[in-house]
């Protein structure tokens, strides 16, 4: 009786985790799809899949017989990272709820909440135009209470998760300025975030940093463009050093507001098949572009670079950049983590895999330093951004 209850549990226990699996994999195939022509698990290939059924016979035995009760979500958490980390390939990874929620967040381009920034529960910055800038709060106020909940014994993480995570409207802080206690009610809001930095140098060159590859990053460089050009643009310089990446889509869409439609702006490159995306828009600049890179200029900026030098004519100066010629999906799990894991590689126009290689500037710069009578760094000279206004003056 014993055996024949512990198959009849199994069974059921089976049938569901399949559900399950397949209910996640239908999302992530439709999202990995765009990159494989369609192909993918189906029901009959995860039902025939002997290794899985073994996996689920062990988690079935560990749920029914170990002496202890499980965390069957921790447990699975923990087999994904495994299977993660047996790949052996450095982009494909696991995270957690809380670096989920970070990534996630500043790639949107954009968070909720009052628009202030925090360190030791004392305001340092408060974004103009947001809730907490017409709240009346101030820099230098020390935040004591997050609607009625003493939080001087918080942390920072721990105080930012609780403006954040209210469900409501707005949130009532406390603080203590000078030696008054105030209460403030403070709506919540979508607070943009900034991902560019911009700018007119001399001898009508623009200057247009950009910072991280978000969701909002096409939007935002169209409006400095716009601004730059009516201030008489003529030349510009495109900053993605420190530039880590982001969104692949967002590196396609800002490659398409300077080249010409029909302009090849990369390729991936799969176990199954070769892709090349084209610029399929109207929209395209005519002046000379410089670019900054260094060594942490990676991922979707290097895209962007290699797609501005091989299908523009764009110049280099900096130092070599990072070299992640590889492309990441996504699969995020019912706690809030997140698989990721290398789907592609990508190819510049030139038909090149800069993986593990990098961008090679045309003009070799190297950042100079200053120091005081100790040895130690006292200043910086920014020589890389002197050498690209030389560069393109002459162009």
């Amino acid at each position: 009786m014993k055996n024949k209850k512990g198959f009849n549990l199994l069974s059921v226990i089976i049938v569901i985790c399949i559900t399950s699996i397949i209910s996640g994999l239908t999302t992530g195939v439709i999202v990995t799809n765009s990159y494989k022509n369609n192909l993918g698990l189906t029901y009959e290939d995860l039902v025939n899949d002997e290794s899985l059924n073994e996996f689920l016979e062990v988690y079935s035995s560990i749920i029914n017989n170990y002496y202890e009760d499980v965390d069957t979500s921790a447990m699975i958490d923990s087999a994904v990272d495994g299977m993660l980390d047996y790949l052996g390939e450095s982009y494909t990874t696991y995270l957690d709820k809380d670096a989920t929620e970070e990534l996630e967040e500043r790639l949107a381009g954009s968070y909720r909440g009052i628009g202030i920034s925090v360190a030791n529960k004392v305001i340092q910055d408060i974004t103009s135009g947001t809730p907490a800038a017409k709240s009346g709060l101030q820099a230098g106020d020390t935040i004591t209470g997050v609607d009625g909940i003493d939080v001087t014994q918080m942390d920072n993480e721990q105080l930012t998760d609780l403006i954040k995570g209210s469900n409501k409207d707005s949130v009532r802080l406390t603080v203590l300025r000078g030696e008054e206690f105030l209460n403030f009610d403070v709506g919540m809001a979508t607070i943009p975030i900034s991902a560019i930095n911009y700018r007119m140098l001399e001898n009508n060159v623009g200057y247009l940093q950009m910072e991280i590859f978000s969701a909002t990053l096409e939007e935002q460089v169209t409006n400095a463009l716009k601004d730059l050009e009516s201030q008489g643009m003529q030349k510009l310089i495109i900053d993605l050093r420190n530039n880590t990446g982001g969104y692949l889509e967002s590196a396609e869409k800002v490659a398409s507001l300077f080249l010409e439609k029909g302009k090849l702006i990369y390729s991936l490159e799969s176990k199954d098949a070769t892709t090349e995306y084209y610029d399929k828009t109207d929209t395209h600049t005519d002046y000379p572009i410089v670019i900054l890179i260094n060594g942490q200029s990676a991922s979707a900026s290097e895209i962007l670079a290699a797609a501005l030098k091989d299908s523009y004519g764009a110049v280099f100066v900096g130092e070599k950049s990072y070299g992640k010629g590889k492309v990441q999906q996504t699969y995020n799990l019912s706690d809030g983590s997140m698989a990721k894991y290398t789907s592609a590689k990508w190819l510049r126009p030139n038909g090149s895999c800069i993986d593990g290689v990098g961008l090679i500037p045309d003009y070799v710069a190297n950042m100079t330093y200053t120091y005081d009578d100790t040895g130690a760094i006292n200043g910086t000279i920014d020589s890389q951004l002197n050498k690209a206004i030389e560069v393109i003056s002459a162009m």
